[in-house]
């Protein structure tokens, strides 16, 4: 029996059928020629075969790339721009509330068009497409969308982090809207992923967001009033480099032997699949499909996969900051990171060298920060207190991107160092409040050398926004180092309570 459709088909329009029928021997009692069943049915499937796939008889359906889905939010005063696939040739028309733009789908079936951008609203909005079939996109939202990358840390869950029942109770946001990335790594750009749509705060859905994500959405809009709209694209222990663009390579020199071979990435194994952790596999599959979809920013959780490489993380992550920016066209595009927490991975100066690299990242324009060595757990490599994650990483992006006055946003950074007879004092960025021990306790994890080179513990003391650091067993102190060392949790923080960050004043 034919379906509904072939039946549709069929009734549109009589053809004369484009192929010779065989015909059977025999007449009937009109003297006719017939065909016989096998014949008919054969004949039959060759004619409403041609038909189906004729273009001129049926349309390839409208669609839509991997952003575009009821409930989504779009970035405030940036373009919009709506993408899809249809029939070669075809105009869309794509209309948003007084705006209307068209665009005609090229020799692959790519269209594009784009709308002007519009001022944040609480007040959903509906986005048409037509094209050789209609659709609309309904409960769109204009707010503050944001990036959300990285490894385990950022993928993990809401459900999975600190009270969790609590917090999925208490998710009544709808106007915080997440979409996730599902894991599709590629030997090529690609042009569409597959997600499972935007999804609308609530507490039917909160448990699968990414927690730091989610936080920090949750800082923001408590602030701003505006809708926020959080892109989760992470996938756990992958390392920086499969989700660095080939821009991002080339432009840092120390990266070269990469850059210099970008034809050789990603690896695919022999069996065809590709190396999820091999260069460029994660861009191509996971961030270049959501191109060029409007953001404001991205934050970033990733390391641990990369521990034991010291600067050469440095190094890479500029790779990944001036990449995404490249490819967003947005050479200011804020970039905000969590700096590692302490864990026992039992390399204990290892961890110290990406502390280190992570903290020579602000020099980086439009780069901030979040400490985390008050709030891990050296036991777990995924500490549950995402809450205050989230929150920091929000302290930075309200100061720095919404330019609202936060107070203090980040921890002292270590700036200068002074050597004063048989002691050393210690200088600070993010100090001007002052300086204090959070728990109440001495200063701990700070150490000093002479010229021997052999740390041994020291005595901290605070004085105004400084530090001074001795030891007995020192009469010429000539370095410091504070917090280095892999279970390192150190107290010294200023007056609001944000730890300052792990150093070193030597280059040995």
């Amino acid at each position: 029996m034919l379906s509904n459709r072939h039946d549709t088909v069929c009734q549109r329009r009589s053809l004369a059928l484009p192929v010779a029928l065989p015909l059977d021997n025999r007449r009937n009692h009109h003297g006719l020629y017939t065909m016989n069943y096998h014949t008919l049915k054969l004949s039959f499937c060759l004619c409403l075969g041609l038909l189906l796939n004729s273009s001129s008889w049926v349309s390839a359906e409208l669609r839509l790339g991997a952003p575009f889905s009821d409930h989504m939010v779009v970035q405030q005063n940036r373009p919009i721009t709506v993408w899809g696939w249809d029939d070669v040739d075809t105009m869309v028309t794509v209309t948003m509330g007084e705006h209307t733009a068209t665009a005609k789908a090229d020799a692959d079936g790519k269209w594009s068009a784009r709308l002007p951008g519009r001022a944040a609203s609480h007040d959903p909005a509906s986005i048409s497409i037509a094209g050789s079939t209609e659709t609309t996109l309904n409960d769109v939202l204009v707010g503050e969308v944001w990036l959300c990358s990285g490894q385990s840390n950022m993928e993990w869950t809401v459900s999975s982090s600190n009270n969790p029942e609590d917090e999925i109770a208490a998710a009544n946001h709808p106007l915080i809207r997440h979409i996730k990335v599902k894991h599709v790594p590629s030997a090529t750009p690609q042009s569409d992923v597959s997600t499972d749509g935007w999804q609308v705060c609530s507490s039917d859905t909160v448990a699968a967001f990414t927690a730091v994500g989610y936080f920090f959405g949750r800082h923001l809009q408590s602030n701003l009033d505006v809708p926020i709209g959080l892109i989760g694209s992470n996938w756990g222990g992958t390392r920086i480099e499969p989700w660095t663009p080939p821009a991002g390579f080339q432009r840092v020199a120390a990266l070269g032997d990469i850059a210099n071979d970008l034809g050789s990435y990603p690896e695919v194994n022999a069996d065809g699949t590709v190396n999820h952790q091999s260069a460029l596999a994660l861009y191509n599959g996971m961030i270049h499909p959501l191109l060029p979809f409007a953001i404001r920013g991205a934050i970033w959780y990733q390391g641990e996969s990369n521990n034991g490489e010291g600067m050469l993380y440095y190094e890479k992550m500029r790779a990944l900051i001036t990449g995404w920016r490249e490819v967003w066209n947005d050479p200011t595009m804020p970039f905000y990171f969590v700096q590692l927490a302490p864990y026992r991975y039992r390399q204990p100066d290892q961890l110290p060298g990406i502390w280190e690299a992570q903290s020579a990242v602000l020099e980086v324009a439009g780069t901030g920060m979040a400490v985390t060595t008050d709030i891990g757990n050296v036991a777990d490599i995924h500490p549950r207190n995402k809450q205050e994650v989230g929150r920091r990483l929000g302290l930075w992006a309200l100061t720095k991107t919404y330019g609202h006055d936060v107070g203090s946003y980040m921890g002292p950074i270590y700036q200068s160092m002074r050597i004063e007879g048989d002691r050393i004092r210690l200088f600070f960025d993010h100090a001007d409040e002052g300086l204090v021990s959070r728990d109440g306790e001495s200063l701990s994890w700070f150490t000093v050398a002479g010229f021997d080179r052999e740390f041994v513990e020291a005595e901290a003391l605070i004085d105004g926004n400084t530090v001074v650091v001795s030891s007995d067993q020192l009469s010429e102190p000539l370095a410091v180092r504070f917090g280095w060392h892999e279970e390192a949790e150190p107290n010294l923080a200023n007056r609001v309570g944000l730890p300052a960050a792990p150093f070193r004043t030597h280059g040995w």
